[in-house]
């Protein structure tokens, strides 16, 4: 495997996945923005391979032995992937360095899947003033769906708001005489979700909702644990926990509840639900009954072993991550990010140009994607810049997420 720690450029992958990438029957005139040859489609990102959110590390990995694959299959429309995915360590700073690296020197078409609220948010303005697509960015922060403001940045994952929003709802209908202690990172991703809770808990019971959170803490991505955060929001006497950190984080704080006899009705944000990073590490005992919301189906589920998306994708982890843990969520992640913008390319046929990559992901209709829960489709237009819009409520029961209740979608 290449030193994706550094810098991964990704140039070769079976026929596991995705309709057959061929040229239209009618060729067109050739239309090239940057990064675009003949034979080659330049693509930059930026996730954390170090540092203390390092776990996301795999999505970046899983979108490289993706493009592999593809490389393998003669590429799209003819022309090979090549994935420069640089590490940012989740800092913003970094993230502003190494966009600009890749954008001014490296010339890249676009940018893709960048990952984090934060270092996101560094490179938002930067992005649309030089007009370069910043597509499917891995973060649900409710800003990237906002293309009058900022036409060529575009997100991916359900948007943390409305997720939120849906955790609040759950524990006011099903906790009664609700307390509620929040642990939130200190950035945008926490802001975001907290938003969204203070939201749903003030549509159930007006504005004196507020009244029903006993203590806010929080803490910062470079700090080493949550314990002392723990024994706080503990000591509300707090029976419902909103748990918005993400994976190092949580898993601490699944664990610190455990060991100090806190079993508040537990909710986990989406993007801290993996079973292998999260969940295993806190212990599965520690974490019955955790409750999130999921839009990918859970890849340590034998539940879903009679799916064929879900039996493609075990077959392409053996050959083209052999050596990664199927228990990972992220190398899910990955695989439904690459398929998607491998459709989105698909669409642009010869014209691979900045504007014509954004319209193309901005035309996804009713998209069928593996890996997805069953029921989720992606669709996109000019004016809804949020591909993925619905989730489906789950449990922890044993070892894994066990679905119950119904989808849900945000609202128009």
């Amino acid at each position: 495997m290449p030193n994706i720690t550094r810098r991964a450029t990704i140039l070769g992958a079976s026929t596991l996945a995705l309709a057959p990438l061929a040229r239209p029957a009618i060729a067109e005139a050739k239309k090239y923005g940057p990064g675009v040859t003949d034979t080659e489609i330049k693509i930059g990102n930026t996730v954390p391979y170090s540092g203390n959110a390092s776990a996301y590390g795999q999505v970046g990995r899983a979108h490289s032995a993706y493009f592999r694959m593809i490389n393998d299959q003669g590429g799209v429309n003819g022309r090979k992937i090549n994935y420069i995915s640089l590490d940012d360590g989740y800092s913003p700073p970094k993230t502003v360095e190494l966009a600009r690296q890749l954008v001014e020197r490296d010339q890249v078409l676009f940018l893709f899947a960048t990952l984090g609220t934060a270092p996101n948010t560094a490179i938002h303005k930067y992005m649309n003033q030089r007009k370069v697509p910043h597509l499917f960015v891995s973060t649900g922060a409710s800003k990237w769906g906002d293309p009058k403001h900022y036409p060529w940045t575009m997100g991916f994952a359900p948007d943390y708001h409305t997720e939120g929003y849906i955790y609040a709802q759950h524990a006011l209908k099903n906790v009664p005489n609700p307390k509620i202690a929040i642990l939130r990172q200190n950035d945008d991703m926490g802001v975001d979700y907290l938003d969204g809770f203070m939201e749903g808990i003030k549509s159930g019971l007006g504005p004196d909702g507020e009244k029903k959170i006993a203590q806010i803490a929080t803490y910062e991505v470079t700090d080493p644990t949550v314990d002392s955060q723990m024994l706080q929001l503990k000591n509300t006497g707090a029976n419902v926990f909103f748990n918005i950190t993400t994976p190092k984080f949580a898993a601490q704080a699944i664990k610190k509840a455990a060991e100090i006899g806190w079993k508040p009705a537990h909710y986990l944000v989406n993007v801290a639900a993996s079973i292998g990073v999260v969940i295993k590490p806190a212990g599965y005992e520690n974490a019955q009954g955790i409750i999130t919301a999921l839009y990918q189906k859970d890849v340590t589920d034998p539940f879903w072993e009679s799916y064929p998306d879900y039996r493609a994708w075990r077959e392409w982890m053996a050959k083209y991550q052999p050596t990664a843990n199927p228990m990972e969520s992220a190398n899910a992640t990955g695989y439904i990010q690459a398929f998607t913008l491998m459709q989105v390319l698909k669409q642009c046929g010869d014209e691979l140009t900045r504007e014509n990559i954004m319209r193309q992901a901005a035309n996804l209709k009713d998209l069928e994607v593996p890996m997805l829960v069953p029921g989720i489709r992606l669709n996109t237009s000019p004016t809804n810049f949020y591909p993925l819009r619905s989730v489906h409520p789950a449990r922890l029961e044993g070892e894994h997420w066990k679905l119950f209740g119904e989808l849900m979608t945000k609202a128009e």
